[in-house]
C-alpha cells in the first residue's frame, strides 16, 4: 500500500474507454445561451458563467445560527448578523445599522457586540497552530465566522410621508441584509433626535464623527426647545459634568450662545429672549463678548448652513462683586464691568446668608430672632455695620438671656458666627447694591457674567453667588414678586464649580440652600427657569438638586465615584475615561436615546487666552 493518506483507489468499474482529452479539442463550447453550438462533439462538456448575479450590498446578513428572537426584556433578544469579510474592518461597536423587513418597515440597531468564531471544527489552542501563527504575517479572514450582535432600538415607518419610530415589536427575517445607517432622517428618527432646537454637537461613535452623504455630511443633536412636545428642556435643567481639560468650559459656552439666541413666550402671551446670568469663578465667561479671533469664514459658513448661532454676544456685562482687598482685573475680555455690592437688607428674607456653616438648629432660630429684631429696630437700610454694634451691646445679651428668649450661650456662639471677616468684606461696600441693579442684571436677550476669580476667600466666594443667586430663585418662585423684570423674563442661571454651592451638608445653612434649589428645579419649567449647573464633581451635588436635572452631557471623567454618580447607562458610561477632549455623552431620556457626540471644535466665541 503506498502512502496515500486518506485517498481512496478508484476501482476499475469506475473508469470508461473515452480517450483523454487533447489541446486539439479545444475550441467554442458554448452559444451565447449556454448550448452546445451546432456541430460540437456531442462529449464536450458546456462551460458556465459562475459570478454572481447584481453587486454585493450592505455589511453581512441576520444570522439564526445561534438563534433569531426580540424580546420585551432586552437580555432575552438574541439578534446577531454574520458580517462579510470585506465589511469586517469598517464594523465598530456603537455603529448604527438597519435591517429591512420584507414590507416597508425597517429595524433600526445599534452594534452592541463583536466576535470572532470559528468557521471549522479545529483546536487553534494548540503548539502547532500557535507556532503556524507566529510564523505569518497575516490572517486569513475566510477561516472565521464573524458576527455582531445587535441591539435593536426601534422600528422605522413612514406614515402620511413621515418617518416615524416605535418601539421594537417585530423580528426580522432570516438572511435579511443588514447594511450601515447613513441616511440622516433615518438616523435621526431612529434616535428620537429632534430635527429642530438647541444645537449640542454632531453625533459620533467611537470618538469617530458620523457621516453621511448627505451636505452637511454630519448630523447634528439637537436639544428640544418649544412646547409641541412638552416643555423646552432648557427649564428642566442641564448638568455640565467634565475633569480638568475636558473642554467643559469650551462645551458650555457654545451651549450657552445658542440660549443666548432662543425666545419662549410667557404666560401673557410675550415671546421673550432668554437672559443668561452665568457665575463664574474663572474669569472665562465674560470673554462670551468677543469673536473668537480663530474662528475661519470656512467654518463660520458652515455653522451659518447649520443654524448654529456665533460670534461675540455684544449684550454682555460683567457685574463685578465689590469685596474688600480684592481688586478686578477683567483684562482678557471687552465686555462693560460694573461693580455692585451685597447689601444687608437682603439678610432680613435670606437668615441663612449670615448663618455661617457651623450654627446648628437653635443657634440659627436665635439668629433669626436677632435679625428680625435688628430690622425691626433699624428699619429695611439697616448696615451690617449697625448690625455688629448691635451685637456688641451688653444689655442686649443680658435683656435676653433674662428674659429666656436666648441663653447668653447661644448668643455668644451667634455673635461670633455672625461677625465673621468675610461678611464685613462683602456687605455693604462702596458700590451699587445689586438690588438696585436688577435691570443690568437680567436683560431679555444679554449676558451677565458675576466673576470671582478675583476673590481669594471662599467662604466671600460663596456669600456673593449665594446672595445673587438667591435672589433670582427667589424673585422667579414668588407670587407677589419685588422685581418684575425677573419675574417675566425666561431665565437661565449658569453655575460653575456648582459643588461648592450645592453639596449636600448637615449645616442649617446648606439645608436651606439645598432646599431653595430643590424647590427652584421642581418649579422651572412653569416659572420659566432653568439651571445650568457645571462641575468636575457631580457626586458632590446634593441628590434632591441632582434628581431635577434632565439632561446630561458628559465629557471625559477619571472618577469612577463621579462616572458612576452620573448615572448614564452603562453601555456609555465606560466610554467617559477615555474621551478625548471635546467628546461627550448626552444623555436627555425626554430628548432623545443616549447618544456620544462630538462637539465643535472651534469655540463659537472667545475661548482661551
Amino acid at each position: 500500500m503506498s502512502d496515500l493518506g486518506d485517498f481512496t483507489e478508484v476501482s476499475s468499474d469506475d473508469t470508461t474507454d473515452d480517450p483523454p482529452s487533447t489541446a486539439d479539442d479545444e475550441g467554442p463550447t458554448t452559444d451565447d445561451d449556454g448550448t452546445a453550438p451546432a456541430g460540437a462533439d456531442e462529449e464536450t462538456f458546456g462551460t458556465y458563467d459562475v459570478s454572481p448575479a447584481g453587486g454585493d450590498h450592505g455589511l453581512g446578513s441576520i444570522s439564526v445560527s445561534r438563534g433569531l428572537r426580540v424580546a420585551e426584556d432586552g437580555d432575552d433578544t438574541t439578534l446577531e448578523a454574520f458580517v462579510t469579510s470585506d465589511n469586517r474592518e469598517s464594523v465598530r461597536l456603537g455603529k448604527y445599522v438597519l435591517v429591512p423587513y420584507p414590507d416597508d418597515e425597517t429595524l433600526f440597531c445599534r452594534v452592541s457586540a463583536l466576535e470572532y468564531a470559528q468557521e471549522f471544527e479545529a483546536d487553534d489552542a494548540t503548539e502547532i497552530h500557535a507556532r503556524r501563527a507566529m510564523r505569518r504575517d497575516d490572517f486569513t479572514e475566510r477561516d472565521y465566522k464573524f458576527v455582531a450582535t445587535l441591539h435593536p432600538v426601534a422600528v422605522l415607518f413612514s406614515e402620511d410621508g413621515d418617518l416615524k419610530r416605535r418601539m421594537t415589536d417585530r423580528v426580522p427575517k432570516p438572511g435579511a441584509v443588514v447594511g450601515e445607517a447613513t441616511d440622516a432622517a433615518q438616523i435621526k428618527t431612529g434616535l428620537a433626535i429632534p430635527s429642530d432646537g438647541v444645537f449640542l454637537g454632531h453625533l459620533s461613535v467611537g470618538g469617530e464623527t458620523v457621516r453621511t452623504a448627505a451636505s452637511p455630511p454630519t448630523i447634528d443633536y439637537r436639544l428640544r426647545d418649544d412646547y409641541a412636545d412638552g416643555d423646552p428642556l432648557v427649564f428642566r435643567h442641564t448638568l455640565v459634568a467634565g475633569g480638568t481639560g475636558s473642554g467643559k468650559t469650551h462645551a458650555s459656552k457654545n451651549v450657552l450662545r445658542q440660549y443666548l439666541d432662543a425666545s419662549y413666550p410667557m404666560d401673557d402671551g410675550r415671546e421673550a429672549p432668554t437672559a443668561v446670568v452665568q457665575f463664574d469663578p474663572q474669569d472665562e465667561y465674560a470673554q462670551m463678548h468677543d469673536d473668537n479671533p480663530e474662528m475661519t469664514d470656512g467654518v463660520a459658513r458652515r455653522l451659518d448652513r447649520e443654524g448654529i448661532a456665533h460670534g461675540g454676544h455684544d449684550d454682555t456685562v460683567a457685574l463685578v462683586p465689590a469685596v474688600e482687598g480684592a481688586s478686578y482685573g477683567g483684562g482678557n475680555h471687552r465686555a462693560e464691568q460694573v461693580p455692585f455690592t451685597v447689601p444687608f437688607r437682603m439678610v432680613r428674607r435670606r437668615p441663612w446668608l449670615v448663618a455661617g456653616a457651623r450654627l446648628n438648629d437653635n443657634q440659627y432660630q436665635a439668629l433669626d430672632y436677632l435679625l428680625d429684631r435688628f430690622f425691626r429696630d433699624y428699619g429695611d437700610e439697616g448696615t451690617y455695620a449697625e448690625f455688629k454694634s448691635y451685637l456688641d451691646d451688653p444689655t442686649l445679651r443680658e435683656e435676653l438671656d433674662e428674659s429666656g428668649r436666648v441663653h447668653e450661650a447661644t448668643f455668644d456662639a451667634v455673635r461670633r458666627r455672625a461677625l465673621g471677616s468675610a461678611f464685613s468684606r462683602v456687605f455693604d461696600r462702596d458700590a451699587r447694591p445689586v438690588t438696585d441693579l436688577v435691570h443690568e442684571l437680567v436683560r431679555p436677550g444679554g449676558l451677565t457674567v458675576v466673576p470671582t476669580y478675583h476673590v481669594t476667600d471662599s467662604r466671600a466666594t460663596e456669600l456673593v453667588v449665594l446672595a445673587v443667586a438667591s435672589l433670582l430663585v427667589d424673585e422667579k418662585l414668588s407670587n407677589d414678586p419685588t422685581y418684575d423684570r425677573i419675574k417675566e423674563t425666561p431665565l437661565i442661571v449658569g453655575m460653575d464649580e456648582a459643588h461648592n454651592f450645592l453639596t449636600d451638608a448637615e449645616s442649617v445653612q446648606a439645608r436651606k440652600v439645598i432646599a431653595k434649589f430643590t424647590e427652584a428645579a421642581k418649579q422651572g419649567r412653569k416659572e420659566r427657569l432653568g439651571l445650568f449647573l457645571i462641575t468636575q464633581d457631580p457626586q458632590d451635588i446634593a441628590d434632591s438638586v441632582f434628581k431635577q436635572v434632565n439632561t446630561k452631557l458628559v465629557l471625559n471623567l477619571g472618577d469612577e465615584d463621579a462616572i458612576s454618580s452620573v448615572n448614564i447607562p452603562s453601555t456609555l458610561e465606560d466610554k467617559v475615561p477615555y474621551m478625548e477632549k471635546g467628546q461627550m455623552v448626552v444623555y436627555s431620556p425626554d430628548n432623545s436615546e443616549p447618544v456620544e457626540l462630538t462637539g465643535l471644535s472651534t469655540c463659537v466665541t472667545r475661548h482661551g487666552e
